[in-house]
């Protein structure tokens, strides 16, 4: 009998039934879309509550606070900066300076000859030979007269010539193919042999060469990151470092994407403060970094101290060692203090050391080294489905030059244990007599000042009564090319072989524009000029600028324009 609404009950109850199953359904629907969205919520403030959490740990709430402050205020300068009228006498003032830069760099005039296009025939070769020569003489800061710092890690003329021997005879050499070159394989494999037993390796210790220093801390940066994901499933790296480790570190952190935490070194050891690094390891951390020693001020890590920490939080501990090189492993056998950095030490996991430094090896050698095999291979790149065939490289680089390990090999066997003990110890000699004058001769030691305790080859020092700057450019102009630093202001001396012997003369010349910078110091105020009204020279003009700014877009484009001019003809 049909019902009130005019269908059959059978009908009506079923199309109730399906009403009812449906409002069920959208109600159900609903509530999985709520769970869904409160889970995801939930995910959300659980990965933000652990950052902060983390953020806390590491830096504190004073210390993420002045994060914060220094953050916003570096972004509302760089708003500032943009600003229409701020923005054109910027970039007006920016390409003045490059303009004067580039007068300096690139030769000009109309005797100037440049080659921009192949020549349409071939130079002879007594035409190769002349404009080799005319290049090589260019005017140039006197390397050869120990008139600058680091740069050229010169053995001598005997090895040299040894060395352009050895890359005559293995010029067109590939690592990549062993077959066709066997010798530069062996002799590849002794280098790495013997700067693992040199650094104390273990039994099982492994390396691999590269093209300098900032290769191999790329490599074992990413040898960690690739370890923390592969073992760990670690998806944000990060790794806490000295704010004196070299720039290598940060360049590797933007190019593998690995975040990075600054340590302060502060004064008056300006060692990496380790309370601080064990606040900011968690569970995201992939690699902690010492140096032996570090680029700015000469300073060895307390490298002891990182060691217990890496090995307690069973992380990867990388010491650079680029800088020291085959002086550091050597100080004690010359007759200095020393301190622990090596493999000794059970939670130094893998070190950087340049061949091509105090190893005294052509330009273009490093070695990468590493305790064992559980941590080279994250470095490998192989590729087994490539069309050209299973492809596999050790390093960044596919093909090398094969004359560069010839020249390395040579160097290393030519000057052996004995060469190089003797090369540290007029080495880091050197280094303590120009300290010792600047801390002890009363024409230098009331305005400079030496940072920390340097143990090597570099020797830093500041001045808390004149500009520091002042004395770099000082000191330019007697033709000395030296390291200006910042945070804090200061200058280093790397010293080199061929600095030995131009050592009396640095210091006479350091002590003699001391006197200049601060009897000028004295004319200004006394004529009540002060320190602003003082011409600057370039050092001074640029690290005043760079040290006053909180956002260093401006340093940035400056340095950009530099490395423009570098490929100008």
């Amino acid at each position: 009998m049909p019902g009130s609404s005019g269908l059959p009950i059978s009908l009506r109850d079923t199309f109730n039934a399906r009403k009812g199953s449906a409002r069920r359904q959208l109600v159900n629907a609903q509530l999985n879309v709520d769970v869904i969205r409160n889970i995801v919520f939930i995910l959300f403030l659980l990965r933000w509550t652990r950052k902060l959490f983390y953020q806390l740990k590491g830096r504190g709430i004073v210390g993420s606070a002045v994060d914060l402050y220094t953050y916003t205020r570096r972004v509302l300068y760089g708003i500032f900066l943009r600003l229409p009228g701020v923005r054109t006498k910027v970039q007006t003032q920016v390409a003045e300076s490059i303009l004067k830069l580039e007068r300096r760099l690139v030769p000009s005039g109309p005797g100037v000859q440049r080659t921009t296009r192949l020549p349409a025939e071939g130079w002879t070769t007594e035409q190769v030979q002349k404009a080799l020569n005319d290049l090589e003489g260019m005017d140039h800061t006197r390397w050869e007269d120990g008139r600058v710092s680091g740069a050229v890690y010169h053995g001598g003329e005997d090895l040299l010539k040894l060395q352009t021997e050895a890359f005559g005879k293995f010029t067109v050499s590939n690592p990549i193919h062993p077959d066709v070159f066997p010798g530069v394989r062996k002799m590849e494999a002794e280098v790495v042999a013997m700067v693992l037993s040199l650094f104390n390796a273990p039994e099982g210790g492994v390396g691999v060469s590269t093209s300098g220093g900032t290769e191999s801390i790329l490599m074992a940066c990413l040898s960690a990151r690739n370890k923390a994901y592969q073992e760990r499933g670690v998806t944000e790296p990060e790794m806490i470092l000295p704010e004196t480790a070299h720039t290598a570190f940060r360049k590797a952190g933007e190019y593998f994407k690995i975040k990075i935490h600054l340590v302060a070194c502060k004064a008056p050891q300006y060692k990496v403060h380790l309370p601080s690094v064990a606040r900011l390891v968690n569970p995201n951390t992939v690699l902690l970094v010492g140096s032996a020693p570090n680029f700015p001020h000469g300073i060895i890590d307390d490298i002891s101290g990182l060691s217990r920490i890496a090995h307690k939080k069973k992380i990867p501990l990388h010491v650079d060692c680029c800088l020291g090189s085959f002086l550091v492993p050597l100080l004690a056998k010359a007759g200095f203090e020393s301190e622990p950095f090596d493999f000794r030490l059970k939670g130094v996991t893998s070190i950087s050391c340049d061949t091509h430094k105090y190893g005294f090896a052509p330009k273009g050698n490093s070695t990468v080294l590493y305790r064992s095999d559980d941590f080279r291979k994250y470095q490998y790149f192989i590729s087994p489905d490539w069309p050209g065939g299973v492809y596999a490289s050790p390093s960044m680089a596919g093909s090398r030059p094969g004359a560069l390990i010839a020249g390395c090999w040579a160097s290393l066997v030519k000057q052996g244990e004995n060469g190089y003990i003797d090369a540290c110890h007029k080495i880091v000699g050197t280094m303590k007599k120009i300290e010792t004058a600047i801390r002890e001769m009363p024409e230098l030691c009331s305005d400079l000042k030496v940072i920390g305790r340097p143990l090597v080859s570099v020797v830093a020092f500041q001045s808390h009564t004149l500009d520091i700057y002042d004395i770099a450019d000082g000191m330019s102009e007697k033709g000395w090319h030296l390291n200006a630093l910042q945070s804090p202001p200061a200058i280093h001396i790397a010293v080199t072989l061929p600095i030995v012997a131009a050592v009396d003369q640095l210091i006479a010349d350091l002590v003699e524009v001391t006197e200049e910078v601060k009897e000028r110091e004295r004319k200004r105020i006394a004529e009540g000029k002060g320190a602003k009204g003082a011409v600057k020279g370039d050092t001074a003009a640029l690290y005043g600028v760079a040290g006053s700014l909180p956002n260093k877009s401006v340093v940035v484009d400056l340095a950009k324009g530099f490395l423009d001019t570098l490929y100008k003809v």
